[in-house]
């Protein structure tokens, strides 16, 4: 299987900037896209972002696509999430995620991934 680990997370105050990371380890095969979402407390998932591993081509989710950034190191197996203007509302887990295939239409919907890290928690606080 496919494991993945997410870091970067913590408290900081509004207006700041943070990059989250996921490192994946295990099989590589079918390894086509990775995403970031998020969980906010009393909210259901929701999409951030999400990326084709092999072309770097991104997708954003709309309310979010002017403050993130998501790329990838192929070699180094990782994930990266750069988070601007954090706001309040910006308050959540942040979980990354790998699926097999690649498919535009559908890749910022969470049931094409089958693999998920274990969140790490972003706290936007004055």
């Amino acid at each position: 299987d496919v494991q993945l680990q997410s870091s970067g997370g913590g408290l900081v105050q509004p207006g700041v900037s943070l990059r989250l990371s996921c490192v994946a380890s295990g099989n590589m095969f079918d390894f086509g896209v990775m995403g970031w979402f998020r969980q906010a407390p009393g909210k259901g998932r929701e999409s951030v972002a999400a990326i084709n591993w092999y072309t770097g081509r991104s997708f954003y989710s709309d309310s979010m696509r002017d403050r993130v950034t998501i790329s990838r190191d192929r070699a180094g197996r990782t994930l990266y999430l750069q988070i601007d203007s954090l706001k309040s509302e910006d308050t959540a887990v942040y979980y990354c995620a790998r699926g097999s295939t690649f498919n535009p239409t559908t890749i910022l919907r969470p049931g094409t991934y089958e693999f998920w890290g274990q969140g790490t928690l972003v706290t936007v606080s004055s």
